[in-house]
């Protein structure tokens, strides 16, 4: 959109997310459950948020998973890679980071209610069509809430 008399042009860019999948040593996937006033409240997302202006992106990773489960991880390899339209008037192009835990306490925080470890047969609802899609391209039958 730009603006006709000063040339100015705005560009609606996405946002940039930072996920980070955690494993345990029996083969679980880390999620934490969504609180009150995050999106899609009471269903569940692997450990994620923003990028802050300035930030590098597996800084964020990191402080995001620490933040909302109180683990600590070195971020690994980019494992996927996707575009966010669950909420059209925010848009996001989010990264999914290995981790490797260690240190901290399991515990829910900031814009989480729970975080625990879930075996793949044994999934709760999950909240974003890219985490489930995330999980599909590994051959867990994983759906949206």
């Amino acid at each position: 959109m730009g603006c006709p008399q000063c040339g100015y042009v705005h560009f609606r860019n996405p946002g940039v997310g930072a996920a980070v999948v955690v494993w345990d040593e029996d083969g679980r996937l880390l999620l934490i459950k969504r609180a009150e006033g995050a999106t899609r409240p009471g269903l569940w997302a692997i450990p994620a948020g923003y990028v802050d202006y300035g930030e590098d992106v597996r800084t964020a990773a990191a402080r995001e998973l620490y933040e909302e489960t109180g683990l600590k991880a070195d971020i690994g390899d980019a494992v996927w890679v996707a575009s966010n339209f669950h909420d059209p008037a925010k848009l996001t192009v989010g990264i999914w980071f290995a981790g490797e835990v260690t240190g901290g306490e399991l515990t829910a925080g900031d814009d989480a209610d729970e975080a625990a470890f879930f075996a793949l047969d044994a999934l709760p609802p999950l909240a974003f069509t890219t985490d489930a899609a995330y999980l599909r391209s590994l051959g867990v039958d994983a759906q949206p809430a």
